[in-house]
């Protein structure tokens, strides 16, 4: 199908949260027209078929059934979940689509490297949806590290706080609570972690070591007297208390994702009846709730990293230390602080602190910032693909050499799975 001049037609396959964030900006940007859906939930295809004007059909329940037509638009938005990627994205590769491809690109590394030999094979391009290289925040502390101000990189400390509430809400009760449906805490939260140290390293890593558990979100931890779900027990103090947690922030994310409808009736019907309501201690969840791991770097940097849900702010933290003074980043207050070794202690060091431009949206930016690029690149602009599937497949070699070295208790050297 050729592009021409007119806007842009997209298909959206997967209208849950992630999939809507990109679809729903591009439409209403008025950058692109959704011109046809896959969703086979029927009251998430019901409201995003009213929002985006489609009819009957232009909407599928199945991928296999929309790819029946052949190319009908220009590209897709492809956020299913993470197993059903590599189905979903082959089927689209053989019919030629660029693909803005959700992360993980696949819980498998060998699906990982079969869609991207598709790719090149019949010149596809998938933008696989590492949000974060698209922010202002890490875009400027990328810059600072490669402008050499303060030498060469030594190692690095990075902190992914995935904030309390987060993790109870998916890791324990939610889509991606259990590694056997899905994929593992590492790969599914912190690819993106995996694919900023990569970043900013400019280096493939060489070897890993691992170490976490599900220690607290389990039936130990359990309140005695706790019932299966929050609407039924008499645990008056619990703080992940369902009712507690969704019903204040009607509207907003992550009472969103308990129901299309967000009046406290359906609200409270979901936490009576779904996931969402269930006892955080009595799950079918078996994902870390912490991990730490420790990367060498072809290039001789090392870099620790950090993920846990045991923190109450939602954010990352970075420092990133060299030969001659230290970068300490913030991605939530937005603050990158460069600062210069002094020759002794009693000495101010030099500082300078950078606030960089943030753009609106989720991840400080980088959802408006991913869906801008793409969709600049589908248009046909000389814009360069920063999160392209043969660049993101390294943050996905990491993430599993990174579980594989927790899950067998050992140093795991990438050459073992490249």
């Amino acid at each position: 199908m050729e592009i021409s001049d007119k806007k842009l037609e997209l298909a959206l396959i997967g209208a849950g949260q992630r999939g809507r964030i990109y679809a729903d900006y591009a439409f209403e940007h008025k950058r692109a027209e959704i011109t046809f859906l896959v969703e086979p939930d029927e009251n998430r295809r019901r409201e995003a078929k009213e929002k985006y004007g489609l009819d009957d059909a232009h909407v599928f329940t199945d991928p296999a059934d929309f790819y029946k037509l052949g190319k009908v638009c220009d590209a897709l938005i492809i956020a299913t979940m993470d197993r059903q990627h590599y189905e979903h994205t082959m089927g689209a590769l053989e019919l030629g689509y660029d693909i803005l491809l959700e992360k993980p690109i696949s819980p498998d590394l060998d699906e990982c490297i079969g869609i991207r030999d598709l790719a090149l094979k019949n010149k596809c391009r998938i933008m696989v949806c590492h949000v974060l290289r698209y922010t202002g925040f890490w875009a400027t502390l990328k810059k600072i590290i490669d402008s050499g101000e303060l030498g060469k990189v030594i190692n690095i400390q990075h902190n992914e706080n995935i904030g309390n509430f987060h993790i109870a809400h998916s890791f324990v009760r939610g889509n991606w609570r259990n590694s056997d449906i899905t994929s593992s805490l590492i790969m599914q939260k912190s690819c993106h972690d995996m694919d900023l140290l990569t970043w900013l390293c400019n280096s493939k890593a060489k070897s890993v070591s691992s170490f976490g558990e599900l220690t607290y979100f389990n039936k130990e931890h359990a309140p005695e007297g706790s019932a299966e779900r929050c609407s039924k027990c008499g645990i008056m103090d619990c703080r992940f208390d369902a009712r507690k947690v969704y019903l204040p922030i009607a509207g907003n994310w992550p009472a969103t994702v308990l129901s299309v409808d967000q009046s406290e009736e359906s609200l409270i019907n979901a936490i009576e009846e779904g996931p969402y309501g269930r006892c955080v201690y009595k799950c079918d969840n078996n994902v870390c709730d912490h991990q730490v791991a420790i990367f060498e770097f072809e290039n001789g940097i090392h870099a620790s990293f950090n993920l846990s849900g045991f923190t109450n702010r939602m954010c990352r933290t970075i420092k990133v230390m060299c030969e001659n003074g230290e970068i300490r980043g913030d991605d939530e207050k937005n603050e990158i602080e460069i600062i210069r070794f002094t020759s002794n202690w009693q000495q101010e060091p030099e500082i300078k602190t950078i606030n960089p431009d943030v753009r609106e949206g989720f991840h400080g930016g980088g959802d408006a910032g991913l869906m801008e690029q793409f969709l600049d690149m589908i248009q046909g602009d000389d814009v360069e693909n920063l999160s392209a599937i043969e660049r993101s497949i390294e943050s996905h070699v990491m993430a599993i050499a990174a579980e594989k070295a927790r899950v067998e208790h050992r140093i795991v050297e990438m050459k073992e799975l490249r």
